[in-house]
């Protein structure tokens, strides 16, 4: 009799045992899941908030500018649009005391994670100065200035020459003919604003150093825009875009396509391992919602299988 009663009690020690592991197991991945969901929501939140579209009804047009006049009542910051034709730059500009100041910021001045486009606090915002430097955040999904990476391929690069500037209060077409990669510290890039005597020299270092280049004939008496951003493959390492500001006003040739349409089109290109790595937060949340589980399920069943088998030989 006594010999049963501890039977009975080792079982249900064995059954609170695996009550206990099992309900850990399962809050543990009930925190997982809701921490992944939650680490989803927080970044298509942020993303959300870096779209052009949300800026797009006051964008300046040449019939009508007074949507961005009103803006810029919100915010004596802003001074300018930036277009880039056929990506998703699409953006207002603002320039503050430092370069930092809109580095957490949005046009409005209200803390983003994504900031905003912003003039180097250097520069003239009536683009009178031989460089002109454009800063923004390198971001996934499209948004800020994280197709400019895309500029890289040389074909991106040959489809996409043309963009749109807007300031005081006239359109000005922009040229692109370079695209390098550097570093944050290259003096060479960075040195803003050039004093007139050294354009030359500094236009032919950013030639040299330019991945892709398009000669457009541009001169140390032009004005030039630079698009500066993060790259993905190092700390410091920038991505930069060249183009020359004119009195033209080029056509969009894209205007007729969907943003989306040419995202694809440059999405393709990408391999399957940089495909992956941008889907890194979903593949992460299927992992806690599939592989986890499974391994869990199997692990118990092997050790409810093992403690059966050992029941039997026990009362055997």
């Amino acid at each position: 009799m006594e010999l049963q009663n501890q039977k009975k009690l080792g079982k249900r020690m064995v059954a609170v045992m695996n009550s206990i592991v099992n309900f850990a197991v399962l809050f543990v991945l009930l925190l997982l899941f809701l921490f992944g969901g939650y680490s989803l929501w927080d970044s298509n939140q942020v993303y959300k908030a870096a779209d052009s579209s949300l800026h797009s009804m006051y964008k300046p047009t040449y019939e009508d500018t007074v949507s961005f006049e009103e803006l810029q009542k919100t915010n004596k910051d802003i001074f300018g649009w930036l277009t880039v034709y056929g990506t998703n730059i699409d953006y207002p500009l603002v320039q503050g005391e430092k370069n930092s100041t809109y580095l957490n910021k949005d046009i409005r001045g209200n803390y983003s994670v994504s900031g905003s486009l912003f003039l180097d606090y250097r520069n003239s915002p009536h683009f009178t100065d031989f460089n002109s430097v454009i800063y923004g955040h390198h971001m996934d999904k499209n948004v800020m200035f994280g197709e400019i990476e895309y500029f890289a391929d040389k074909a991106f690069f040959d489809e996409h020459q043309y963009g749109n500037l807007y300031y005081d209060g006239e359109e000005h077409g922009i040229e692109f003919f370079a695209f390098l990669e550097t570093d944050a510290y290259d003096t060479s890039v960075y040195a803003v604003p050039v004093q007139e005597s050294l354009s030359w020299q500094y236009l032919d270092n950013l030639v040299n150093k330019a991945k892709n280049t398009r000669n457009i004939g541009v001169t140390g008496d032009d004005k030039i825009i630079i698009l500066s951003t993060c790259s993905a493959e190092s700390t410091n390492g920038r991505h930069i875009l060249v183009g020359r500001i004119s009195n033209e006003i080029y056509a969009d040739a894209f205007e007729d396509n969907t943003i989306s349409g040419n995202t694809n089109h440059v999405f393709n290109r990408f391999s399957i391992l940089e495909t992956l790595m941008r889907f890194s937060g979903w593949l992460w949340i299927l992992v806690v919602l599939i592989v986890v589980p499974l391994v869990w399920i199997i692990v118990s069943k092997r050790k409810k299988r093992k403690s059966k088998e050992g029941n039997e030989e026990y009362e055997a």
